[in-house]
């Protein structure tokens, strides 16, 4: 239908009086990485669910794949992999039993051929007689993702994959994605990781229910118009209170010995560094990261939570 393997517009879902998903729209590219951020509660498994066809909306519309989200959500099922948020292979079945088990419930042509190419592929032949349940994270997480790709999808759901895994298990992870992005596979990951979001080719931030931001990584960074400044030296907590308490001065945090104020206002976060800071202090501009657009968004959109 277009260039877009995902395109949702105005998606809403309640639970009971809870309108946990609001007028929710995303476009999502053939072959892109889109990453999912979002605080716990935002809404984001919820509206996961809705795209890949788990879950009926009340309203809105949509396609993924082309095949319409709320009267072809079976043909969706079969073009798609989902990884869901907590391991749920068989603990008492090994690798290639899980990977076996999950071939035949696909229906799949020469099963033992397919999961053969899937244990190589990635890099799961030398555990592939471990048993589930005594599998490290990573080497979980990597089982799963198999599992997902079994069947060929053209699209992969995958909802906070390395929460709890080790940075060097991510860092493999994410080389794995990129490789399948580069053979044409397109990736909506929902994650909590600022260092991930950031390989991702888009993201897109919800919050309560609405969302808030979606683009690429700078866009979104600049469509803040925030000014960052580093301030040098000791004795930062007791400076980082005095400029919380200064109207301009929109969020501070703390890195080792490295102080970082944020403002909307350069002229007024300059004036007010020069008068809070004492001399000998190193202060200079640097550029606004992701984590504080997201941090910006975060805290104006606060109130929202409660309506």
């Amino acid at each position: 239908m277009n260039d877009f393997c995902i395109d949702v517009k105005n998606l809403n879902k309640h639970f009971g009086n809870q309108h946990v998903v609001k007028d929710f729209s995303l476009q999502i590219g053939k072959g892109e990485i889109h990453g999912f951020l979002g605080p716990n509660g935002s809404g984001k498994t919820t509206s996961i669910r809705m795209m890949c066809g788990l879950l009926t909306p009340d309203s809105g519309s949509g396609h993924c794949l082309g095949m319409n989200i709320f009267t072809q959500r079976d043909l969706i099922k079969r073009r798609i992999g989902y990884m869901t948020q907590h391991f749920s292979m068989w603990g008492n079945l090994t690798i290639r039993e899980n990977l076996m088990f999950i071939s035949r419930l696909y229906g799949l042509e020469r099963p033992r051929a397919i999961v053969e190419r899937t244990l190589s592929e990635l890099g799961l032949l030398s555990r592939q007689h471990q048993l589930a349940k005594v599998l490290s994270g990573g080497w979980k997480q990597r089982m799963a993702l198999a599992a997902c790709l079994l069947h060929k999808p053209s699209l992969l759901f995958l909802d906070e994959p390395t929460a709890g895994v080790d940075p060097k298990a991510r860092r493999e992870f994410w080389q794995t994605l990129h490789h399948l992005s580069d053979d044409g596979i397109s990736i909506l990951v929902s994650t909590h990781y600022m260092d991930e979001a950031e390989r991702c080719h888009k993201v897109a931030y919800l919050s309560y229910g609405n969302l808030l931001a979606s683009g690429t990584i700078q866009s979104i960074i600049q469509a803040q118009n925030l000014t960052t400044m580093r301030i040098s030296g000791r004795g930062l907590s007791a400076l980082e209170n005095r400029l919380q308490r200064r109207d301009g001065i929109e969020q501070t945090v703390i890195f080792g010995n490295n102080l970082f104020a944020t403002g909307r206002d350069k002229q007024k976060l300059q004036a007010i560094l020069a008068e809070v800071i004492p001399a000998g202090y190193d202060t200079c501009r640097v550029d606004t990261t992701l984590e504080d657009a997201f941090a910006w968004l975060m805290k104006n959109n606060n109130e929202k939570s409660f309506n």
